[in-house]
């Protein structure tokens, strides 16, 4: 039961970043992405600039704020899935970035979008 609600929390802040994202003019271009070496909550564009975001979510800061959660083992997990997926499109961009999108869940989620995070 664990698992479910913490995957439920993880699908509503990715909708809400998503949301947060498409308010700002990114295009999104995939949802959780899979490859051998991991998952890229989100894919999107803005302009000519390909962005990979790592979605974090929490109800409180009793574990730390959420972006302490992206680890450097995962920023190594989503550069390899990051390059894995650039071997896959036919298009150029002039930039790529990864950024963080940390959620704390409060009566209205408080959203902190970290540009080029890593």
């Amino acid at each position: 039961m664990v698992v479910t609600m913490v995957n439920t929390l993880g699908k509503h802040g990715e909708n809400i970043a998503d949301a947060y994202l498409q308010r700002k003019g990114y295009h999104i271009l995939e949802r959780n992405y899979r490859s051998p070496y991991g998952e890229i909550d989100i894919i999107c564009s803005i302009q000519q600039e390909l962005v990979f975001v790592e979605v974090k979510t929490r109800r409180g800061t009793g574990f730390g704020v959420p972006q302490a959660a992206v680890t450097r083992r995962k920023q190594d997990h989503i550069r390899k899935s990051a390059l894995y997926y650039l071997a896959t499109v036919d298009r150029a961009y002039s930039n790529i970035r990864f950024d963080v999108i940390a959620i704390l869940l409060k009566s209205s989620p408080l959203i902190n979008h970290i540009e080029a995070a890593f």
